[in-house]
C-alpha cells in the first residue's frame, strides 16, 4: 500500500532543482492554502509571521504547540507537500531543536526551516559554533523522520544589521557541511549577491520575494541559480493591508468603494469545493 506522506516528501525533494525554481507560496490559514492549491502551485510553506497575525500576535510570540497545530491544519488542508517555518526551532539547544523537528515530522510535514536568530534583539544571531550544532541536530532528526524530509537552514544576519556577505556565505557553507538540504539567507538585495550565494554552495538555495527593495523576475532568479522562491509573509501582509485600507475608507471617509475589489462569492467558493 502506498504511503501518501512518503510520496509527498519524495515529490517535494524532487521539486528542488537549481535554475528551475520551485514557487512555494506561504498560506496563513486553511482558506489561503486551498486557494493557492487551486491556482496550481505544487507545494506550500507556512509563514510564522502570517500565522501569528491570524492569532492577533506578533511574530515570535506563538508557542511550539500552537505553531505545530497550525501546520497540521495546513498539511490536512490540501494534498500538497508543506514545509514549516519553525523559526529558531522553539529552542536554543541542539537537543531542543531536534525535538521540534521530530514533532514536525509526526504531523506529516514534508520539510521545515530552522533559523539562527536567537529572538533577542540585543544579541540576535547565535554564535557560529552553536548555530552549526543546532543545524546538525536538526538534520539528524529530519533524516530520521525520512531521508526525503527537507531541512532548510536559514542565516538571518542580513535581517539584523549584517552587511558582510562573505560572512553570510561562510555560515551557509557551514550549514551545508552540517547536512542542510537547502540554505536560505533572507535579505539578499541584488542579483549579483544571489548569484554569488548560489555559486558558493552545492545545495539548493531558497530566495524570498515580496520584501521591499528586492523585485526580480522568475527568469532572473532562475538565471542566478535559485532553486526555490518563497514569499514569506508578503501575501498575508497584502491581504491585511487591503483590510486596513478598506476599513479606513469606511471609518474615516464614510465610503464603500472597496467593495469593487472584493472577490465574488462564486469565484471564491470555487476554491473551497472538494
Amino acid at each position: 500500500m502506498s504511503d501518501p506522506v512518503a510520496e509527498k516528501r519524495a515529490r517535494f525533494r524532487a521539486l528542488h532543482r537549481r535554475g528551475t525554481p520551485l514557487l512555494i507560496p506561504n498560506p496563513w490559514d486553511v482558506g489561503s492554502a486551498r486557494i493557492l492549491q487551486g491556482l496550481g502551485f505544487e507545494a506550500l510553506a507556512s509563514t510564522s509571521a502570517g500565522m501569528a497575525f491570524t492569532m492577533g500576535e506578533c511574530e515570535g510570540a506563538i508557542s511550539r504547540d500552537a505553531a505545530l497545530d497550525h501546520c497540521r491544519m495546513l498539511v490536512d488542508a490540501t494534498p500538497l507537500p508543506v514545509s514549516a517555518d519553525l523559526e529558531k526551532g522553539f529552542a536554543d539547544t541542539p537537543d531542543g531543536v531536534a525535538e521540534t523537528v521530530r514533532l514536525a515530522g509526526e504531523i506529516g510535514l514534508a520539510g521545515c526551516s530552522i533559523e539562527d536568530h536567537t529572538g533577542d534583539p540585543d544579541d540576535p544571531i547565535f554564535d557560529e559554533g552553536l548555530a552549526v550544532e543546532r543545524v546538525a541536530a536538526a538534520v539528524e532528526a529530519a533524516h530520521a523522520v525520512s531521508p526525503d524530509f527537507i531541512l532548510t537552514a536559514r542565516c538571518e544576519n542580513l535581517l539584523w544589521g549584517g552587511r558582510d556577505l562573505d560572512k553570510v556565505i561562510r555560515r551557509l557553507q557551514a550549514f551545508e557541511a552540517a547536512g542542510a538540504d537547502v540554505v536560505y539567507a533572507p535579505g539578499l538585495r541584488d542579483l549579483a549577491s544571489i548569484h554569488l550565494v548560489c555559486r558558493s554552495v552545492s545545495v539548493p538555495v531558497n530566495v524570498v520575494m515580496g520584501m521591499p527593495g528586492a523585485v526580480f523576475t522568475l527568469a532572473q532568479l532562475a538565471e542566478a541559480g535559485v532553486a526555490r522562491i518563497s514569499v514569506g509573509s508578503a501575501f498575508a501582509r497584502l491581504v491585511y493591508g487591503g483590510l486596513v485600507r478598506a476599513a479606513r475608507e469606511v471609518r474615516e471617509q464614510g465610503l464603500f468603494t472597496f467593495a469593487a475589489d472584493a472577490m465574488d462569492f462564486a469565484s471564491l467558493e470555487r476554491f473551497f469545493r472538494r
